[in-house]
């Protein structure tokens, strides 16, 4: 798929050494016009990208894959982990895609927040982290990211050595880079320079400190999204919080299959159970756990902490008289993608425009700041 190209400037001062340097040629017969040399050279040196998004949210890699979204002219789909964001036209993709592609843990993970995935599920084939599958002439590998159980990384080579990946959600810290592709798509979540984390502080101890003061008046409220509940719960499990863990059972299933995949979460109870419902009605010592769309909801007269990436303030804030935000992120601040980026070393960056619409200041930013060409995919339509 050929895209714009995404250095004006560099076309621009191009177009202006051709049209002078055109009247010195001579041009013979079916010989090539100086402006048609120099444009190959302009090829060669910066390819099309085999890589972008689609207005969608599909990130197409090489000629046959397409990432998190359907994408009806890719024969092969991608699901890098299980968050709704990700799993867009899954059920679509099960019906029409060849392959569709995911690690084990993701595939047991979409099973229990979306339900089976029916009779087509023999379409799906799960993949290890640096197993390489061969399809349609082009390798896909996945790697292993920082964000949550089963999260993966792509990249895709074609058989002239083309490389081209996505990162996915990730954190820096416990996610290796892709090195030396020729088109990274990077994910922008916090891809704004007032995206920041700065203090210096072990926001997983804080935590568990909070946790452990507020139990000492009964049961504790906690607030997040899949995957990062469980964190959650293996921190406090880490940290010896030996308290039971309630749960609704969406929460439940998903923490069973976490602790299937090797993680330890503690004493784990449904709150539909008699002991959990005893827990939480009179008030003893547990820590409870909801989604956060649950929040405005459930446990309003108890202390009540909100696990969120999307705070920048302070590592710890509360927010009102029974209710703390604790900055516990799964996701790169804007330091962690640009130091990704530069560990990378990419000839150029896509920056992801679709899920958050920090694409176009993180490409900006990584062309300032580390010299790496950056364009953001797909484009916001003006006002």
């Amino acid at each position: 798929m050929r895209v714009t190209f995404p250095f004006p400037r560099l076309r621009r001062n191009l177009r202006l050494a051709q049209s002078e340097s055109l009247s010195k040629v001579k041009i013979h017969g079916s010989s090539l016009t100086g402006l048609r040399r120099e444009q190959l050279k302009l090829d060669r040196a910066f390819p099309p990208p085999k890589a972008s998004v689609t207005q969608r949210g599909a990130v197409l890699l090489g000629d046959s894959v397409a990432c998190d979204a359907y994408e009806e002219t890719r024969p092969l789909r991608v699901v890098t982990h299980a968050h709704a964001d990700h799993t867009s036209g899954l059920r679509w993709s099960l019906r029409e895609c060849q392959k569709v592609l995911m690690t084990e843990a993701t595939r047991d993970l979409i099973e229990v927040v979306d339900g089976p995935l029916g009779q087509k599920a023999s379409t799906v084939e799960t993949l290890e982290y640096g197993k390489r599958l061969r399809f349609n002439g082009e390798r896909i590998t996945f790697f292993k990211a920082d964000h949550i159980l089963g999260a993966a990384q792509v990249l895709v080579e074609s058989e002239n050595g083309n490389r081209v990946a996505y990162t996915g959600d990730f954190r820096v810290d416990g996610t290796p880079p892709m090195l030396n592709c020729d088109t990274l798509v990077v994910e922008a979540t916090y891809g704004s320079p007032g995206c920041r984390r700065s203090w210096n502080v072990d926001v997983r101890k804080l935590l568990v400190t909070l946790v452990e003061e507020q139990l000492k008046g009964g049961a504790v409220y906690v607030f997040g999204y899949h995957g990062k509940l469980q964190e959650v719960m293996q921190i406090l499990h880490d940290a010896d919080v030996s308290v039971p863990f309630v749960m609704p059972e969406k929460v439940y299933g998903v923490s069973k299959v976490c602790e299937q995949h090797g993680m330890r979460l503690g004493c784990l109870a449904l709150s539909t159970e008699k002991e959990a419902k005893m827990l939480l009605g009179e008030n003893l010592p547990c820590v409870a756990f909801y989604h956060m769309n649950s929040r405005g909801s459930v446990g309003l007269s108890s202390p009540r902490i909100c696990v969120s990436g999307w705070e920048f303030r302070s590592p710890c804030r509360r927010i009102s008289a029974r209710e703390h935000v604790v900055a516990l992120s799964d996701h790169s601040d804007f330091c962690g993608l640009l130091e990704y980026v530069s560990r990378a070393k990419p000839k150029q960056v896509i920056t992801d425009n679709h899920r958050i619409s920090h694409g176009e200041t993180l490409a900006r930013e990584i062309e300032k700041r580390l010299g790496i060409p950056a364009f953001a995919m797909p484009t916001k339509p003006n006002g």
